[in-house]
Parts: structure tokens; C-alpha cells; sequence
């Protein structure tokens, strides 16, 4: 059965991306389609396929610069032809799910989230404190607002929908007006497993480094609290982000996996301060068996159990979050019990929750909606 995956950008190895390898692993022969391409920046698992890039791929300081892009990103990403297919697999947070597949195709969107920026995370992105007031409003808003109708009339080109959590199933719902699937993103509960080595007084956040995040938020608390930080991951936030921050915030910048799981048995707790749609970070950090603080909203709330594998802040403020670091240092975790709790989200749990959700859609009558 000839398969097309198609994926928004690769640029990295993040959460959509292990997605994406996990697709790769099931289907060896599948074609790869995305936007751009930065070569040697992801798996060998996904550079063995044939990657198709966009017109993106060879626009000026592209390598660099190619989310600014993204009014051209609904005329690249209609621009790939699928006939030679049967069944197409995006795997979506930005355009990815636009795709024209044949009428003889089935589309499977496996959506990390609708597009952030165009819906709930404008200000995040493109507010006044961030790109002044006459910027945001005259700007970027309109161009927004016309990316935000886009991605919801197009949403109509997906035959099913999958979520990688509750939270934003319920986002696609609101959005697409459709219903979606759950299954979850895999995590290497494998590698990532505790280890007997004790732990630090620091605190420590794995993640890119944008917006949403809202790292500043962690800085804060950590800065109230008087705790040490330490930050993995890199992204446009980085510079703003090392200008505000205190002698106890240390930047590391992109680590190997292995680098990143001795970050995780060193840390006290690991730390997410935004919204996230799911948070693998939080699921990696309790395979190892250290405890999380997170925001109680999102994916958060399907990821962590508030006060037996890590603590939910309330609010997304300094004071609240401090508090929950407070409550953190306090309280005794076991370590074994909070790794059992992430087995939930194994490799193995995705792999079988996706074979069950492609067969039934290869199953139906082709032009089924979901």
C-alpha cells in the first residue's frame, strides 16, 4: 500500500517529530512531504526516506528564518500532488493537515495541536508586549485571523482526525467542529528509567525555547524561591530569555538524549510552566522517576498526579508556581511508583493504538468522515 507522511517541518528532534518516527518505523517505504527540511537535524529513522521539501526549502535565510514564512505556508503546503497514494498520514500543528490527497485516498491527520499562534496563543506570539501595539494589531492580527480561517476551512480535507491527548481533542472540537481520536504520542520508557542516583537542590526545564513555553514564568519563581534553574533546549526566546535572566538560571542549550536523562536524575523536580497540549517532557521526567511541576491545564492533567508523581500549580503566575516549587521540596516521592505511573505512555501502548486506528480507517468506505 503506497503511504505519504507529511509533516509541517524538520528541524529537530521534538515531540512531533518522535511521532513522526514511530510512522517511519511502521511504514520503511513511505514518502516524506514537508515545508522545509534541515538535514541532519532529525533521526536516521526519518533522513533513510525520501523527503520532498517545499518551494520554502529555497526561499532567502530559509535555514534560518523559515517560520517567518508562514503566510506562504497554506499556498506551499497545497502545492504537494499524493495520487500515487493510498493512504496519507500528517502529522500536523501548523499546515501539515491542509494536504489535497486523490479522491481514491485516505487522510489521517494525527494533530499535535491546531495551529497555536492563528487561535487561542495569539498574544503569546504576536501581542503588544511583544511586537508593540501598532505591529500586533495592524499586522500581524489580520494576517492571523486570515490563518485562523484557513486552517478551519481546511480542516474538511482530513478524513480522521487523531489527538495526542484529551486536551486537544477538545481544541479540535472547538476549532474544526470535528471529533478526534485519542492516542497519545511514545515516549522510551525504556531508555528513560530511574536510576539510583540522588538528586540536586536544582530545578530544571527541557523544552524549545518559544513563546508559549513561558520559561520567563519558571525564571520568575525560581528567582522568588531562590532556587537554582537549569534550561535545556534552544529557540527563538533564547536571547531574550538569558537578557532576563538571574546568576541562578543556567542555559545548557541542546543536549543529547543521554545528556537530557542525566539532567532529569540530577534535578529535584523538572519544571513546565505553560500550557501544553500533552508535555512528553513531563512523561520522560517521570519514566525516570522525578517528580513534575506543571500548569493545571492541558495535557498536564492526563500526565501528572498531583502529589503522587509531581504537583499542579493553579495558576499561570510566580507567586502560584513558587508555591507549587515550595510544595515540591517538601513533599516525599517514590520514585518507582511515579515511573510505573508514565508506563501508560510507552512506545508499545502507541504503536498498538495506532495500528487499531489506521485499520478501522482503511476499513471504512473510502470518503468516510469521522
Amino acid at each position: 500500500m503506497p503511504v505519504a507522511l507529511v509533516h509541517d517541518w524538520l528541524t529537530g528532534m521534538r515531540g512531533g517529530e518522535d511521532v513522526l518516527q514511530a510512522l517511519c518505523d511502521r511504514y520503511p517505504d513511505a514518502d516524506i512531504f514537508t515545508l522545509f527540511h534541515k538535514r541532519g537535524s532529525v533521526s536516521p529513522a526519518i533522513e533513510r526516506h525520501r523527503i520532498d521539501t517545499s518551494f520554502i526549502q529555497w526561499l532567502p535565510f530559509a535555514a534560518k528564518y523559515y517560520r517567518q514564512y508562514l503566510p506562504l505556508f497554506p499556498l506551499a503546503i497545497e502545492r504537494f500532488r499524493f495520487d500515487a497514494y493510498d493512504l496519507v498520514i500528517s502529522s500536523s500543528h501548523c499546515a501539515a493537515k491542509a494536504v489535497r490527497v486523490s479522491p481514491r485516498a485516505r487522510h489521517l491527520c494525527y494533530c499535535h495541536s491546531p495551529m497555536r499562534y492563528a487561535w487561542d496563543q495569539f498574544d503569546a506570539y504576536f501581542g503588544p508586549e511583544r511586537k508593540g501595539y501598532l505591529a500586533s494589531r495592524l499586522l500581524y492580527a489580520p494576517v492571523m485571523a486570515r490563518m485562523a480561517r484557513w486552517d478551519a476551512d481546511t480542516a474538511s480535507r482530513v478524513h480522521r482526525f487523531v489527538a495526542n491527548s484529551a486536551h486537544v481533542a477538545g481544541r479540535i472540537r472547538r476549532y474544526y467542529n470535528r471529533q478526534a481520536s485519542i492516542v497519545h504520542p511514545p515516549v522510551d520508557t525504556t531508555f528513560f528509567h530511574p536510576a539510583d542516583i540522588t538528586p540536586g537542590r536544582h530545578f530544571l526545564i527541557v523544552s524549545a525555547l518559544v513563546p508559549y513555553k513561558r520559561i520567563d514564568l519558571a525564571m520568575a519563581a525560581c528567582e522568588q524561591l531562590g532556587a537554582s534553574l537549569r534550561v535545556v533546549g534552544d529557540g527563538p526566546e533564547r536571547a531574550r530569555l538569558e537578557r532576563r535572566a538571574g546568576s541562578n538560571v543556567t542555559f545548557l542549550g541542546r543536549l543529547t538524549d543521554s545528556e537530557v536523562r542525566d539532567e532529569y536524575y540530577k534535578a529535584q523536580a523538572v519544571l513546565l510552566p505553560g500550557e501544553e497540549d500533552f508535555g512528553i517532557v513531563t512523561v520522560e521526567a517521570q519514566a525516570c522517576g522525578r517528580p513534575v511541576v506543571a500548569l493545571a491545564r492541558g495535557g498536564a492533567l492526563e500526565t501528572v498526579i498531583d502529589g503522587e508523581t509531581g504537583v499542579l500549580a493553579a495558576q499561570a503566575d510566580a507567586a502560584s508556581f513558587s508555591a507549587a516549587l515550595d510544595r515540591v521540596s517538601r513533599l516525599q516521592f517514590d520514585a518507582t511508583r511515579i515511573s510505573a505511573s508514565a508506563q501508560q505512555f510507552s512506545r508499545a501502548h502507541h504503536d498498538r493504538r495506532m495500528q487499531d486506528v489506521i485499520d478501522e480507517t482503511m476499513a471504512a468506505p473510502l470518503g468516510t468522515r469521522w
